[in-house]
């Protein structure tokens, strides 16, 4: 919390082409973290003292921007605020009566669009695969493991609590799930739940659980790296890259996952797509929603302590 600070400003009129928008509820996530970090770190850093940013759901209040109008409800990249002054050509409004509106940070949202693009276009598997997700109880993971079951897949998943592992096995049907915090061995326990290897690999972690992964990838295997978390709080990030000599055996295929490489306008068909999934009861989602923007901090240093199932939401206003 100390490396936060909350300032109030008065709120600015939106120029042509922007909206301003009341917000409802804003995003945690866990690249938030490497935005912090230095230019030679990470792409497009953010500055100290520079506002977060983050998705947001909201309300406009006055648009400035032909597509838009005030009542409309939009989601976008904005800020942690309670009110914001965004470029209208970034966000899209949302349509309440296919889901909560929370839904467009979360499963119908950059968490969910990434999962279905990682697996439909990264992993792409066949019915009979079978499917490691790591950090599979979070908001990619969750919906990138059940999308994998819907295309036939056996999909085992990594959290790091029982609780978490019962809801991936119990509730989302995942075929085994292994709790990383207490397994002894964690490559024993990937070979147990994996006995005929690994032919797709979702990978929101990397460290420990991709060393496991990695000697069980079959041959013609597909990895999305996704996420690193395991590294993002690392004051050395450790030598690298590992293990290559495996893709000389397998040559299994790994590749890197930004959902900006995925146009917003193709979002559309993905929405809809798993909008019927959740209609048909084929998807279940979680949201953990913390009330109040001063708790902001709060609930995103707890996604480093694993205190979120599914998508982490600040609510900001009653929506």
């Amino acid at each position: 919390m100390d490396s936060f600070e909350f300032r109030e400003t008065g709120a600015p009129t939106p120029r042509f082409g922007e909206l301003l928008v009341r917000v409802h509820y804003l995003s945690v996530d866990p690249y938030m973290r490497g935005r912090m970090r230095d230019a030679e770190s990470y792409a497009e850093p953010w500055d100290v003292g520079d506002p977060m940013r983050a998705g947001i759901v909201g309300e406009v209040l006055e648009s400035n921007h032909d597509d838009f109008e005030a009542g409309d409800i939009v989601t976008g990249d904005g800020l942690w605020a309670e009110h914001a002054v965004v470029d209208g050509d970034e966000f899209r409004t949302i349509n309440p009566d296919l889901a909560p509106v929370s839904t467009a940070l979360g499963v119908l949202g950059m968490p969910g669009i990434t999962a279905y693009y990682g697996v439909n276009d990264i992993i792409a598997p066949d019915p009979g695969d079978t499917v490691v997700i790591s950090a599979a109880a979070g908001a990619v993971g969750s919906v990138a493991g059940q999308l994998a079951q819907l295309a036939g897949a056996r999909v085992v998943g990594t959290a790091g609590s029982d609780t978490k592992c019962d809801w991936l096995t119990d509730d989302l049907g995942f075929e085994a799930a292994i709790n990383y915090k207490t397994t002894d061995d964690l490559g024993a326990a990937m070979r147990e739940a994996c006995p005929d290897g690994v032919d797709g690999y979702f990978d929101n972690v990397g460290g420990p659980i991709t060393d496991a992964v990695w000697p069980l990838l079959n041959v013609r295997a597909s990895v999305g790296v996704c996420g690193q978390i395991a590294l993002y709080n690392a004051t050395e990030v450790p030598t690298g890259p590992r293990k290559l000599a495996q893709l000389i055996q397998t040559r299994a295929t790994v590749e890197g996952l930004l959902v900006s490489d995925f146009p917003q306008e193709e979002w559309g068909t993905a929405i809809k797509r798993m909008g019927g999934f959740i209609a048909e009861g084929d998807l279940e989602y979680r949201e953990n929603v913390v009330e109040g923007i001063e708790n902001a901090p709060d609930a995103f240093l707890g996604l480093f302590e694993g205190e979120n199932i599914g998508k982490q939401l600040v609510q900001v206003r009653e929506a």
